[in-house]
């Protein structure tokens, strides 16, 4: 646990709530020193018992011998009420500690995976960062509301009882603490090789968690190709590796603790028999024979106990390092602090400059692509698949990062805008449509939380969604599902052009929102996208050539350039790529 360990790690983050920790750690002390208290009443009574007038209560003043147990049941009550009372304090105060912990670190991670460019998702599985919200701070939850309260209350065990051993007889102490370096050197050595393996669990879990969302978000694709018994023995197989990851550090963790019994035997047979010769001897009191004894039992248990608590912190360290590791990761796209003044994205068109673009390990898609989009007018953009159209909207969006030139917005480079300023700027109709599982009415609000129901049912009447919508049982409240599957695909679109028009937004991007609808659902859409585009920067990217028909400029992109410019009647005469891909979707010509 040096410098960069995970516990070092993990109290770095937790050091807004030092207080907290301090006082759970002295409450989870005093309870310790107040639970360890009853085996001194016992010896003191032993010895009131055995000695009467002359025992060590007498010596102190107290002389008659029923006194002297009336003063040891006070006590009693007094030392059971401290020891319960701190109990309670200790638990409230760890259990509501790992719950804001938890609640913390879970918000600050998912508001940094937030902040994240596409392409750090591109890198990583979803099921894994699932993994990495929910189960390793769950793990990390369950150390801190039992395992540093049993770590400290061991510490403090040992610390007492090698005390009392010291007062009553260094002789005794020698051999019955004599184990306990070696159990806690046993211990640090334990944990240093539990660590490898519970990172290995966490990782096997991680891929597990990753299939089992695909296969579940896929059910359709897995069912449609039979494809039921190859899923199965995929499960099995992250399923066997998990399990065996897991056996593997079990198999390390579950000899921890008959090792420990071992070695507080040696401890308690030398108290029995080194003690026990004092007394017979009369060198040693009947009564602080009894109190090593007890005192020994009260160390055995919890030193049994810490393989167990070592097992949970080293499955809370290895999810910490996973989660700190994503809170560590270096967010690649830089804010801006440009805002444009208001109206100015409307009047601006946008630019873009010599951009060169290529995903990671692919070749470069934009070789020095330069075109603009002139504001307030309807330009589309169409093309064969793998052209450039949808990489295009990720650099807009700033999805993703051009290696070279610039994109120009009212005047400014968009690396030089607030990227909530930007993307509020914008408003996007996806190819994949996202709704979430909730009311219609709640989907198309996301465009705007603070619309009120009017303006957004002016909304749907705008996307030409109202009608439908106003013959579902449940109107306006209807619940589409997860990811909207209640709902057709063309109803899907109308929710979301819905959204992007009460979003109200300078520029308008279209992706592919036609290609999933019948020709009547079509030009629906191609009605509502005439009303909303009116008078406002709009990019629509099709497939389907009618969808672009009536727009003021279409650009023809091939290999990532422009390779054809115009509107529709000027790219049909040019009897080029526009004109070939109109023939074959009108019919007109027959193209293998």
């Amino acid at each position: 646990m040096g410098e960069g360990g995970p516990f070092r790690r993990l109290l770095n983050y937790m050091r807004p709530h030092r207080g907290t920790v301090r006082l759970a750690a002295f409450c989870s002390v005093f309870n310790k020193f107040w639970d360890l208290a009853p085996p001194l009443l016992i010896g003191l009574a032993v010895d009131v018992v055995v000695l009467r007038e002359d025992s060590t209560l007498a010596s102190l003043g107290l002389i008659d011998p029923w006194h002297q147990l009336v003063l040891l049941s006070v006590l009693t009550f007094l030392i059971w009420g401290l020891e319960s009372l701190f109990e309670y304090f200790y638990g409230v105060l760890w259990r509501n500690l790992a719950q804001t912990v938890q609640h913390e670190l879970r918000l600050d991670t998912f508001d940094h995976v937030q902040k994240q460019g596409m392409a750090w998702f591109d890198e990583r599985q979803k099921g894994d960062i699932l993994a990495i919200l929910n189960d390793d701070i769950n793990q990390l939850e369950r150390f801190l509301d039992k395992g540093a309260n049993d770590l400290l209350q061991v510490s403090t065990t040992v610390i007492v009882v090698g005390a009392v051993f010291l007062l009553i007889s260094w002789q005794v102490a020698l051999f019955a603490v004599l184990p306990i370096p070696l159990i806690v050197w046993g211990s640090f050595r334990y944990q240093r090789s539990l660590e490898p393996r519970y990172a290995k669990v966490r990782a096997a879990a991680g891929q597990m968690n990753a299939l089992l969302e695909n296969d579940l978000s896929g059910m359709a694709t897995v069912q449609s190709f039979t494809a039921e018994a190859n899923e199965w023995r995929r499960v099995e197989t992250l399923s066997n590796a998990y399990r065996d990851a897991n056996r593997e550090a079990i198999r390390l963790s579950a000899a921890f603790t008959p090792l420990i019994r071992m070695a507080i035997l040696v401890g308690f047979t030398a108290t029995l028999l080194l003690g026990g010769w004092f007394t017979l001897e009369g060198t040693m009191a009947v009564g602080a024979y009894s109190v090593l004894v007890f005192m020994t039992q009260r160390l055995l248990w919890p030193l049994t106990r810490l393989g167990e608590t070592f097992d949970l912190y080293q499955r809370a360290m290895a999810s910490s390092t996973r989660v700190l590791d994503v809170l560590a990761s270096p967010i690649e796209l830089k804010q801006g602090t440009f805002e444009p003044e208001e109206g100015a994205e409307k009047r601006s068109s946008i630019s873009l400059v010599d951009i060169s673009f290529g995903y990671p390990d692919r070749n470069i898609l934009f070789d020095r692509l330069s075109l603009s989009f002139e504001a307030g007018k309807t330009t589309g953009v169409v093309g064969s698949t793998g052209a450039g159209k949808t990489s295009l909207i990720r650099l807009l969006l700033r999805f993703a990062e051009a290696q070279d030139g610039q994109i120009v917005w009212c005047e400014q480079p968009l690396e030089r805008w607030n990227l909530q300023a930007l993307r509020s700027s914008i408003a996007l109709v996806d190819q994949h449509i996202t709704l979430f599982p909730t009311t219609i009415m709640e989907n198309i609000r996301y465009g705007r939380p603070s619309a009120s129901d009017s303006e957004v049912i002016e909304a749907a009447e705008v996307a030409e969604a109202s009608a439908f919508v106003n013959e579902l049982p449940k109107g306006w409240n209807t619940m589409v599902g997860e990811g909207g599957h209640r709902l057709s695909g063309g109803q899907r679109q109308r929710v979301a052009i819905a959204r992007a028009v009460l979003k109200d937004a300078p520029l308008l991007i279209l992706d592919e929102a036609t290609s999933a609808v019948d020709n009547e659902t079509e030009a629906a859409l191609q009605r509502s996208i005439e009303r909303i585009s009116r008078d406002r920067t709009t990019i629509v990217i099709a497939h389907r050539l009618s969808t672009v028909r009536r727009a003021d400029r279409i650009l023809v992109l091939e290999e990532g350039r422009v390779v054809e410019d115009g509107n529709h009647e000027s790219l049909v005469e040019q009897n080029g790529v526009y004109a070939r891909l109109w023939s074959v979707q009108t019919g007109d010509a027959l193209f293998l």
